[in-house]
């Protein structure tokens, strides 16, 4: 999933075996897992004088990363979650199974391809990874469509919401869709005949094509045989129909596939349709820029852009009716071998349906909306400065409004007084406030200074734009460093205050985003401690100038500091125990994968500390193994939201220590990303987000428990009062309004 679109997120498999309730490979995938709190456990664990570096002791990453979408796709058969957003997480599960596609086998790929063997912690090789990949995907596919076509779309007709296929069509809606097609698709559709002066056309990635058999003669005495037809992409891929032609108030959907379908013979007038069915072909979709061949990386970013459309294949999706023959052709053409063949029992791009949830004017099928809170300090008409010069303010979105971080920036803007600005934007929007601002101000004659990640997966084109807009306004714009991509989400401003320069900084986890801060959980920091904003200045020295590491006091900095500070404080919490004194470590992220870290939390296990991990995502550390790591409990959290905040909290003797970041426990935030790690040095604030974990903590509605063998569960609540974390966050915030 990127950061800059979509939602949220059902059980992790065991690498080398498949999911609690799968029997032989003939059988149908259950629509449901297993729920219970019982695992199986495992059946062979290393001995506590294993060697903690054992790949027996390591999830594999790809398919820890798999897993994790397909608990996205449980949310699906989830009736807490309302109809349309249970449709919703289906849709989701495909757009992040494209994205899996497109960048994580696709590198495994290229990989192979390379002769490259290199394993992770796990120690399985790429070509094991891929097999079991491709036997998990098809398993999932297959119960996707099944969830589709058995389950939501029964439920939504019952909501008097239909899709309609062509054999359901009523005459008036077939005499519709003839004059839809002849109106609105003909005039922009292009059919490409093969034959030998008409090679196979090169296809854009992900796109919507039909392979046809034809026979007969053409006008040119060409003998009829195969042709490809692209649906336009400047169609929608799903289309209402008027109320007049919807039976008893239903509102009915037709796809543009089916249109086509119904329609391709008058594409090819005169020639026989024998055949019409539909394909999509997903490529490998990473750019690759080399920092020691680059002089300018937006022109280069620019030149792969265009590129990533047509890079290789690494999937293809055909509908399941399609002839074996034709199916052959395709993969040949593709160069994509059977198990890289999806045959789906429906439409190939379901992402496209999102359209749905949109146009359906439902309230009673969606979650109820809500206002967001905002603590006391910044209610109202309220000076931002004299209030964060008061005191931190703390925000946890979206329970709490992303509006300050936006007025800060705007009364920055505005304020005479204000010198300075920087900013970092990774993943921002098209239409963002921040920009915005940022604009005014530099056209305000104030400095402004910001630091522009274009290498932001999929956002790279909205941030040349973003870029573009801003240099012509007057601001500074910078790309970072070449090597290292630009991660941590800091703002800094400088401003005169009674002849003095005072200075005030935002520090969050999560992007400078205002819709994705209404879906994704994060904490933001406004600050004008003297310490955090001087070293968010030392930070910005950095990204703009050169030199030698800034010595950075309170702040932990990646590449530089942050890794081995976290190490250090896990080993300070296991020497603690050590002593007998008590020693916690909780620690709340999107992904663990870094095994320097894993190991350190394995010797805190060891030692007796009570290790609790809050990982939504891909997590490489096997947890409750005796002797090694059953001091820690891994859970992950699926609901409305997308968990998103990254906190790293340590007992340290009674001597609390709370911290924030941009910063997940992987490989490449730690050792490739400028990355930052804020402490929380306001004592409520560090109580609000301990008391936040421990909510978190406690969830037994839409927690997921992780197995030593690998294997989620569904905690229930059973006979105890049901708490959800995300619910109850929202009310206690929303009360604040």
């Amino acid at each position: 999933m990127t950061d800059s679109t979509g939602t949220p997120e059902n059980y992790e498999t065991r690498a080398d075996s498949g999911p609690t309730g799968v029997g032989d490979e003939a059988a149908a995938p259950p629509l449901r897992v297993n729920r219970t709190r019982k695992g199986i456990h495992a059946k062979e664990t290393p001995s506590p004088q294993a060697d903690l570096a054992d790949p027996a002791l390591y999830f594999n990453r790809e398919l820890s990363h798999l897993q994790f979408n397909i608990r996205v796709l449980e949310q699906s058969l989830d009736p807490s979650h309302p109809l349309l957003d249970r449709l919703m997480f289906l849709l989701i599960f495909s757009s992040n199974l494209d994205e899996f596609f497109e960048i994580r086998v696709a590198g495994l790929k290229h990989q192979l391809a390379l002769a490259h063997d290199e394993t992770g912690a796990d120690g399985m090789p790429p070509m094991r990874v891929l097999s079991e990949i491709s036997r998990i995907a098809h398993e999932q596919v297959e119960r996707q469509y099944r969830i589709l076509n058995d389950v939501l779309a029964p439920a939504l007709e019952e909501q008097m919401i239909r899709f309609r296929r062509r054999s359901q069509w009523t005459p008036t809606q077939a005499a519709w869709v003839a004059d839809y097609f002849e109106e609105e698709i003909a005039p922009v559709i292009s059919p490409i005949g093969l034959d030998p002066s008409h090679p196979f056309p090169r296809l854009v990635n992900k796109s919507l094509n039909f392979i046809v058999e034809l026979d007969g003669t053409d006008a040119f005495g060409r003998e009829g045989g195969m042709a490809i037809l692209p649906a336009p992409r400047s169609l929608p891929r799903l289309i209402r129909l008027p109320e007049a032609l919807c039976e008893d108030g239903f509102t009915d959907y037709v796809f543009l596939s089916s249109m086509i379908h119904a329609h391709a013979h008058e594409v090819f007038p005169g020639m026989e349709v024998e055949g019409c069915y539909q394909f999509r072909l997903t490529r490998n979709a990473d750019l690759s820029v080399d920092p020691e061949e680059v002089s300018d990386l937006a022109s280069a970013l620019r030149g792969e852009l265009l590129a990533r459309r047509y890079g290789s294949g690494v999937r293809l999706e055909v509908a399941d009716n399609c002839p074996d023959s034709l199916i052959d052709f395709l993969l040949k053409q593709f160069e994509l071998g059977e198990t890289d063949l999806y045959r789906v029992n429906g439409p190939v791009n379901l992402t496209r349906m999102m359209a749905v949830l949109g146009d359906v004017q439902r309230p009673d099928l969606r979650y109820r909306p809500f206002t967001p809170g905002l603590p006391k300090p910044v209610r109202g008409e309220v000076n931002l400065f004299s209030a964060i010069a008061q005191g931190d303010v703390l925000l946890h979105h979206p329970f709490q409004s992303f509006t300050p971080v936006e007025d800060l920036l705007r009364q920055a803007a505005r304020d005479p007084d204000v010198m300075a600005i920087k900013q970092t934007l990774y993943r921002t929007g098209a239409d963002s406030a921040i920009v915005s601002a940022l604009v005014d101000a530099a056209r305000g004659g104030k400095e402004v200074t910001v630091v522009i990640e274009l290498r932001a997966r999929f956002d790279e084109a909205d941030n040349l734009a973003l870029a573009s807009r801003l240099q012509e306004a007057g601001a500074i714009v910078i790309y970072g460093v070449m090597a290292y991509k630009t991660h941590a989400k800091m703002m800094h401003i400088v401003r005169r205050e009674r002849g003095e320069l005072r200075h005030y900084a935002h520090l969050g986890t999560g992007n400078y985003h205002a819709k994705t801060a209404k879906l994704y959980t994060d904490y933001s920091l406004l600050t004008a401690n003297d310490a955090l904003c001087e070293d968010v200045h030392r930070v910005f020295q950095q990204l703009s100038g050169m030199g030698k590491p800034r010595k950075i006091q309170t702040l932990l900095h990646a590449p530089f500091t942050l890794h081995d500070t976290l190490v250090s404080m896990i080993d300070r919490e296991a020497k603690n125990a050590q002593a007998g004194r008590k020693a916690r470590i909780v620690i709340k992220c999107n992904a663990i994968t870094e095994p320097k870290l894993i190991r350190a939390l394995y010797r805190a296990s060891q030692a007796g500390v009570t290790c609790e991990l809050i990982i939504r995502g891909m997590c490489c550390l096997r947890p409750g193994v005796p002797g090694i790591s059953d001091n820690i409990r891994v859970r992950s959290i699926i609901g409305r939201f997308l968990e998103h905040t990254r906190v790293y909290y340590f007992h340290n003797d009674g001597k609390h220590e709370v911290w924030c970041s941009s910063a997940d426990a992987m490989e490449r935030n730690m050792f490739h990303r400028v990355e930052t790690g804020f402490p929380l040095l306001d004592k409520k604030a560090a109580q609000q987000v301990r008391k936040d974990l421990d909510t978190y903590l406690v969830d037994n509605c839409q927690s997921w428990r992780l197995d030593s063998d690998g294997q989620y569960h569904l905690q229930q609540s059973g006979d105890a009062e049901p708490v959800s974390a995300q619910e109850t966050l929202l009310y206690a915030y929303a009360a604040q309004a």
